[in-house]
């Protein structure tokens, strides 16, 4: 048995001996331990970053796993007709059954299922999915609202306190709900994150705490992604985190499951007309004129609802810290808005505000300094390519590569010495962006696995935004800065010391 094991672990080694020219932490050179225990951490990000900053442009992060710091690697590995394929990094976040869009391997089943899902994405579908979004957002005001309401008349304070991260994930959940599932989670209703779940089709829900669920799940699958073989064993773990972390991967499948279970009840589907994303998924059909399976619908459901949700809220929470500590910006985000949207509209459409620069700056700005996705997504050369020369470096077969997207976000070389400043201005056109600033900008990835649902995502924060800062006013009480926790994506870990108020003047809410 031990000697397995250290044959298991030193194959790493063996096979990239031909990469010992490229540097990296110690431990990076032999085990996959370095980067396991990074992300462990939730701090891989960071970590690669200041690796990046000690050894180069290219930095050996596992024994066959090069992360390269380079505008000019980012088509080399993740455009199109490049051959590449995802990583086994990917298997830690592969169900039992079915592979879905975001974890498949294949080349071939992610095409199959890209043509089966790209049509929810249109953009005559994404403009029958606004009215669900402002039905969801006109609840949230109306919640705010009622807090400031309630604190402002128990303790007489002009400015009431709310902790903004829990309130923009039970929105963020109940938008993906409505448009994935045809009903909301309903958790801006019960002000809580409760939702139900089923392990099996058959078997009866139970009650879980959704965000907590999801924040688990995603923390450690990105993990294991390190050592995926050991995905089957980690519930024995003596570390409670993977413990808990792989219940949270069951508990998040069973929300889908008892989803997409109530959305095909009988009676739902006769009374339940909407053209929500479970209901087109239901229409796809793939190569052979075959419908997706129930195991499927839940898959890609799965991958909605993952999608949908923790990455909406991560990027408002973002949104709100930045804007409201950086001077003139809260003044000039609201100016831009408030002469965009119609008189007495409280609640903006998307076509009062898609077209207003500084908003569309101030979001591209927060996915710039704090992209949700920022560690470097893993491409791997397949056995039988030809070696590949990037950035004057060759690489082989079985080689890994990524591009880490927060070091590129983060680079003075790209962006200039306030690159760690946040500055909407600087996506003024009249700035003359350059060529390297575009191409190093990827927070929805890039090339044929890059996010299919970048248009609604960037609709919806455009409304959600647009909503927040018609209708209320906010200070931070105190200089505090966001502290952040990374899974598979980055998340802060809380923004509590947000301070709203709101003035109501016949039936618009009015900003003090």
């Amino acid at each position: 048995m031990l000697a397995a094991l250290v044959v298991y672990y030193t194959l790493p080694v063996l096979a990239s001996r031909r990469r010992r020219d490229i540097p990296g932490p110690f431990l990076a050179t032999f085990t996959n331990f370095w980067l396991f225990y990074q992300c462990r951490r939730k701090k891989r990000s960071l970590a690669v970053e200041l690796a990046h900053k000690k050894y180069g442009k290219f930095v050996r992060i596992q024994p066959n796993h090069i992360s390269i710091a380079a505008v000019d690697a980012i088509q080399a590995i993740y455009g199109h007709g490049n051959g590449f394929l995802k990583s086994d990094y990917y298997d830690a976040f592969a169900g039992p059954k079915h592979r879905s869009i975001f974890n498949t391997r294949d080349r071939d089943e992610h095409s199959r299922k890209r043509r089966a899902v790209s049509h929810i994405f249109s953009a005559k579908s994404v403009g029958q999915f606004e009215q669900y979004i402002c039905n969801n957002i006109r609840i949230f005001v109306g919640k705010w609202n009622g807090l400031c309401d309630r604190q402002q008349t128990e303790v007489e304070a002009t400015y009431a306190q709310i902790d903004a991260l829990p309130w923009f994930s039970y929105l963020s959940f109940d938008i993906i709900g409505d448009l994935a599932f045809g009903a909301p989670f309903g958790m801006l209703s019960s002000e809580d994150d409760l939702a139900d779940a089923c392990k099996t089709v058959d078997a009866a829900p139970t009650c879980v705490a959704a965000i907590e669920v999801l924040n688990r799940q995603g923390e450690v699958s990105a993990t294991l992604g390190c050592y995926p073989q050991l995905k089957p064993f980690s519930k024995y773990f003596p570390d409670t985190f993977f413990q808990y972390g792989v219940e949270a991967i069951d508990n998040m499948a069973g929300i889908a499951i008892e989803r997409v279970k109530r959305r095909l009840n009988p009676d739902v589907l006769t009374k339940n007309t909407r053209v929500d994303m479970l209901a087109k998924l239901m229409e796809s059909r793939d190569e052979h004129g075959d419908k997706l399976s129930r195991d499927e619908l839940i898959t890609e459901s799965l991958t909605f609802l993952v999608a949908g949700s923790n990455t909406t809220a991560v990027t408002l929470c973002s949104v709100l810290y930045f804007v409201v500590s950086t001077p003139g910006v809260l003044e000039r985000l609201q100016g831009a808005i408030d002469e965009a949207v119609s008189p007495g509209a409280d609640i903006p459409s998307f076509d009062m505000v898609k077209h207003v620069s500084y908003l569309q700056w101030v979001i591209w700005e927060t996915f710039r300094v704090h992209s949700a996705f920022s560690l470097g997504l893993p491409r791997q050369i397949p056995k039988g390519n030809a070696p590949v020369d990037i950035c004057e470096q060759t690489f082989y077969p079985g080689d890994v590569l990524s591009v880490p997207t927060y070091t590129l976000h983060h680079s003075t070389d790209i962006w200039g010495p306030d690159a760690e400043a946040f500055i909407p201005e600087r996506w003024d056109p009249t700035t003359r962006l350059t060529t390297h600033q575009k191409d190093a900008f990827m927070p929805f990835g890039v090339g044929p696995r890059a996010c299919i649902g970048r248009n609604l995502a960037e609709m919806e924060l455009k409304c959600i935004v647009a909503a927040v800062f018609r209708n209320f006013e906010f200070k931070l009480e105190q200089d505090i800065r966001m502290d952040y926790r990374e899974g598979f994506i980055r998340k802060p870990s809380s923004l509590k010391w947000v301070e709203a108020s709101w003035d109501k003047h016949g039936s618009a809410y009015q900003k003090l």
